[in-house]
């Protein structure tokens, strides 16, 4: 509770320190504004436009349904992923014989490309949400379980035997020793697994389903309909960043005092 309140205490001093982000993406839109007027709004509609078409489909329900549809599935798909990934990741990492027999295992995983586990997943589970959800999984678990393994495997040996020598209980020897390193590995691949799991959720859609907002992607590309797709676009990155740096990087900023 008190790590909440704080969180929410310090959050205004955290909104007020990312002007250089802000300012960073107002030249972005600055850069497309200008790649607008050169190419046309046929390829490259202003932003404008393009927000003009956002401010239109927000206000549509279908288009609301749409969203929480893939929100639904990518929050499903990212959260098994994460689950899974971090707790045989910390496992493995405590045990080399694990650590070694997982190497080949997330290999393959990785070198698979996402678009062969959407093919298959397709033959094993058919159009719908299973096909969608499966491979979020499969594409987020291996670079989630690396970074758990990884933040394991780092725990230096003083450490451990500094919470041997004090007989310290398993939770303070978790939470209080060595959680604050393993996070430190755990968090930057959770994050890179959320940019993961969202890229996957969108192809899937396209290819799989015929809802969500990779379906929706889809039509707007059949009828040549540049500032609806580019407005997807945006909701899709809107949305990624709302997740990574207003929910997860409070958080970690918290959780990582300890390396002041």
């Amino acid at each position: 509770m008190k790590f909440t309140l704080k969180i929410i205490k310090d959050f205004p001093a955290y909104l007020w320190s990312g002007w250089g982000a802000l300012s960073s993406i107002l030249l972005f839109i600055a850069l497309w504004d200008a790649g607008g007027q050169i190419y046309g709004n046929l390829v490259l509609p202003s932003p404008l436009e393009t927000f003009k078409t956002l401010n239109t489909m927000l206000h549509d329900e279908n288009v609301i349904a749409e969203i929480n549809t893939t929100l639904y599935r990518a929050s499903i798909g990212f959260g098994l992923s994460l689950i899974i990934g971090t707790a045989l990741g910390l496992l493995a990492g405590f045990f080399a014989t694990a650590s070694m027999m997982s190497r080949p295992i997330v290999t393959i995983l990785v070198g698979m490309p996402p678009i062969a586990w959407i093919v298959l997943a397709m033959i094993w589970f058919g159009m719908g949400d299973e096909t969608v959800i499966f491979t979020v999984i499969v594409a987020s678990f291996p670079i989630i379980f690396v970074g758990a393994l990884q933040g394991t495997r780092t725990l230096e040996s003083n450490l451990k035997e500094m919470a041997q020598s004090f007989n310290f209980p398993w939770h303070m020897k978790f939470f209080d020793v060595y959680f604050p390193h393993i996070f430190s590995y755990v968090f930057p691949a959770w994050v890179s697994g959320l940019g993961m799991a969202w890229k996957i959720v969108i192809m899937a859609e396209l290819l799989a389903t015929s809802d969500g907002i990779g379906a929706s992607l889809a039509v707007a590309r059949s009828q040549l309909d540049t500032p609806t797709a580019l407005s997807i676009v945006v909701i899709m990155i809107a949305s990624l960043m709302f997740i990574e740096y207003i929910i997860l990087e409070p958080i970690k900023r918290e959780v990582e005092l300890w390396r002041d």
